[in-house]
């Protein structure tokens, strides 16, 4: 089944021109500001070592994970099938179908990053397993004890 997500760019560039932002719904550039260091990739970190991450991402229908920022190698499978729609900080909104087994890897260089944020748009729960590599060109983001599980 074939990915309906507008491609994503492994590095995007913040947009600085407001008019990008005014599709968005109020308040969100405010939190995407906000959370510009946000390291959460997920909605609880279920294990973790010095070299990986492993999250897990659950969103019932209506929920939206908060902007967050990725800054190392990463990718995702997803768990439960469902529909998402994505802000992204250049000023994109994206919409997608997503299957069971669904993967899709990314990696940063130096400086690079990607900061957006994930809204379930279905009628059933999302449910999306992230690993991400900690030994990547970047230090990773610092992430609270609170997602931890």
């Amino acid at each position: 089944m074939p990915d309906t997500l507008t491609p994503i760019r492994d590095h995007i560039e913040t947009a600085t021109d407001p008019a990008a932002f005014a599709d968005w719904p109020d308040g969100l550039y405010e939190e995407m500001v906000r959370n510009d260091q946000n390291g959460c990739v997920g909605t609880v970190l279920v294990s973790e070592t010095d070299r990986v991450r492993v999250w897990h991402l659950r969103l019932a229908p209506g929920e939206r994970l908060p902007f967050h920022k990725h800054v190392n190698p990463y990718f995702w499978t997803v768990i439960s099938p469902g529909s998402a729609r994505a802000y992204f900080s250049d000023g994109r909104i994206a919409q997608a179908e997503y299957y069971a087994g669904q993967t899709s890897h990314y990696h940063y260089g130096p400086d690079e990053y990607m900061l957006h944020s994930l809204e379930n748009i279905g009628e059933t729960q999302l449910f999306f397993t992230t690993v991400e590599f900690l030994d990547g060109t970047n230090p990773p983001l610092p992430v609270p004890d609170s997602v931890r599980l």
